[in-house]
């Protein structure tokens, strides 16, 4: 204390204003200022005056405020001049045209080979072919050798290559691109992609399975009024459907492609109705809907043969005989215990880890004792529209030898024809479906944990799914909507009779996010209610091999745990389960797993220049 007054006393006001101590000190405005003494008695700090923040401004004059106002002014001039010179889109392409003109964005046929006259397009290349011009440009190469080199293959970035001091001269790019490909699959080829964004892929079967299940036509607009109420009743914060309600909704959905598109319960029709009138005046146009459907009730005899008789002209004239073949025989229909099958259990499972989860990160935890893993949640309208991005979470590693793909969607025309686009473009051995995301902009849009509030319309896209394709068809939900609620416990017998081979229940609800603690209990007692032809997972709070093993313990029917967030934390956790012991790893063993992970990224986002910067969005 002793000390800190000396430094006090040293450093005065009048020695900072260059004032004799005779004098008193004083303002600006000629208001006397006090001692250090004097502030130190009344507990304040003397402070250095250049280590002071500047006196906020104070109250404004009529000519301040006139002042003011004329800067306002100006500063609205100065933004109304920027939102004239708002760039139009003609006006942005163009520069990403110039762009990729310049000399930083080489050829990639050039680079490759090192040849000029190596690109097919000559001067109608988008990109630059001056290589002197891109090498006098071009950064200086990064410390370290080249992933590819390093593997005993030519690189295949060649000259872009930022490790290219490390290549070896002689070596082939093009048998790189083999190399890689052979590596990763399920890429999206651009004559595919053409058709998606022209609209012109044809989705023969998914389309004959939507029809034979009754998703379309008056049919489905009964269903569509069922879920607008079931959101209705959300909305004020109560359970969807009750249990009873859930059960009469198991008996009643039956099949549809077992019976004819007639629908004589005329129960349904005015429960519809009713429901009809309790909507708002603005979807009066249902009315209008459901005294069609009333009326088409009333003269099925006639009007329904017509719609059978013009349907089956129309499938004649616009359909293939392939596409004839890709309509289902009820009597060939594959029973789901006759489908492929994949046993989960004693299987350690990675979680599909959205935005985390990338095939790299993968590739450490498979050669970290992972058995089956999954890649990152795909939205299925994405996926129809060709979107590159969203394709690029589909790709698979070769050393993946139990993989599968998650996609989320909100209806089940759209999970249909993603699953069928799948089947016929990408090897997988699964696919799930996602009807336990949290994330608003996925909820809202009626998809993700949306899905749990309405047990028609998961029926419908598990239905659909299922009937698409021959692979196996696995749901990953939650407890329930809202926290306190649970209802999947109601659900779970009915999952495995709608097509789907397994089920993965993470222990919270879609309003505890990830809060809280898993309801390990609840996940039991799902489990038990489960059919035996149904697989059930446990997910939520596994960070430890004695976590598992407890649960294991606790419900010997569980199939696996899926590991998530614990995987991320440390990813040599499935080493600790497989071992069932604590591995007290070291430094130099997590900094070679940080370099196989490096590494990894570099041979799968690329080691040119935008490779390069997908790390720094990554950190």
């Amino acid at each position: 204390m002793a000390e800190s007054s000396i430094d006090i006393s040293m450093v005065t006001n009048s020695e900072m204003e260059g004032v004799p101590s005779s004098q008193p000190p004083s303002n600006s405005d000629g208001a006397t200022q006090q001692t250090p003494e004097e502030l130190v008695g009344r507990a304040i700090a003397p402070i250095k005056r250049e280590f002071l923040r500047p006196p906020p401004p104070s109250r404004t004059t009529q000519n301040d405020a006139a002042s003011d106002a004329n800067s306002s002014a100006n500063a609205k001039q100065s933004q109304s001049s920027l939102v004239k010179e708002k760039k139009s889109k003609r006006q942005l392409k163009r520069e990403r045209r110039q762009e990729q003109k310049s000399s930083l964005n080489l050829c990639p046929e050039i680079a490759k080979t090192g040849d000029v006259n190596a690109c097919p397009y000559k001067n109608k290349c988008r990109f630059s072919h001056d290589i002197q011009a891109f090498m006098a440009q071009k950064p200086a190469d990064l410390e370290g050798e080249c992933p590819f080199v390093r593997a005993d293959a030519p690189c295949p970035y060649g000259l872009a290559c930022r490790f290219a001091g490390t290549h070896k001269d002689g070596a082939s790019a093009a048998s790189a691109n083999v190399l890689k490909k052979s590596s990763e699959v399920n890429g999206l080829s651009k004559d595919v992609q053409k058709l998606l964004w022209k609209n012109k892929m044809r989705f023969t079967k998914a389309d004959a399975v939507i029809k034979s299940l009754g998703l379309t036509g008056p049919n489905w607009k009964i269903k569509k009024l069922v879920d607008k109420e079931e959101d209705k009743v959300v909305s004020n914060g109560s359970h969807a459907v009750s249990e009873t309600e859930c059960k009469l909704v198991a008996n009643d959905s039956v099949d549809c492609s077992e019976c004819p598109p007639t629908f004589s319960p005329a129960d349904n029709v005015e429960e519809a109705c009713a429901s009809d009138e309790l909507r708002p005046s603005k979807k009066a146009k249902s009315v209008v809907d459901e005294k069609c459907c009333s009326d088409e009730v009333e003269n099925d005899a006639t009007v329904l043969e017509k719609d059978v008789e013009k349907n089956s002209t129309e499938t004649e004239s616009v359909h293939t005989a392939d596409d004839m073949l890709a309509e289902p025989d009820r009597s060939l229909k594959i029973h789901p215990r006759e489908k492929k099958l994949i046993d989960f259990r004693e299987k350690l499972y990675l979680a599909p880890l959205t935005t985390v989860g990338n095939l790299p990160f993968r590739r450490v935890c498979k050669i970290l004792g992972a058995d089956v893993t999954c890649g990152e949640m795909a939205m299925c309208t994405n996926l129809l529209q060709g979107q590159a991005s969203e394709w690029a979470l589909l790709r698979r590693h070769s050393s993946e030898d139990l993989f599968g793909v998650q996609i989320c969607g909100a209806h089940p025309d759209t999970v249909a024809r993603t699953v069928e686009l799948i089947d016929k473009e990408c090897t997988v051995d699964f696919i799930d479906i996602n009807m336990g995301c949290p994330i608003d902009i996925v909820v809202n849009k009626g998809a993700g944990s949306s899905l749990l509030t309405k047990p028609l319309r998961m029926k419908g896209i598990i239905e659909a799914a299922s009937g698409t394709v021959d692979k196996p068809i696995t749901v990953k939900v939650r407890t329930g909507y809202f926290e306190g609620k649970n209802r999947i416990d109601s659900l779970i017998a009915e999952i495995g009779s709608w097509g789907a081979t397994a089920v993965t229940i993470h222990g919270r609800s879609r309003q505890q996010r990830y809060s809280k603690l898993a309801d390990w209990d609840y996940i039991y007692q799902c489990v038990r209610k489960a059919p035996s032809m149904l697989q059930v997972l446990g997910n939520g709070d596994i960070f430890s091999y004695l976590d598992s093993k407890n649960h294991r313990s606790d419900c010997p029917e569980l199939s696996t745990c899926m590991i998530a967030r614990g995987a991320l934390i440390k990813p040599w956790l499935f080493t600790e389960i497989k071992e069932q012991r604590h591995w007290d790893i070291s430094s130099g063993e997590r900094l070679n797993i940080l370099k196989d992970y490096v590494r990894f990224g570099l041979e799968h986002w690329g080691s040119d220049r935008k490779g390069i910067s997908c790390w720094n969005g990554l950190a």
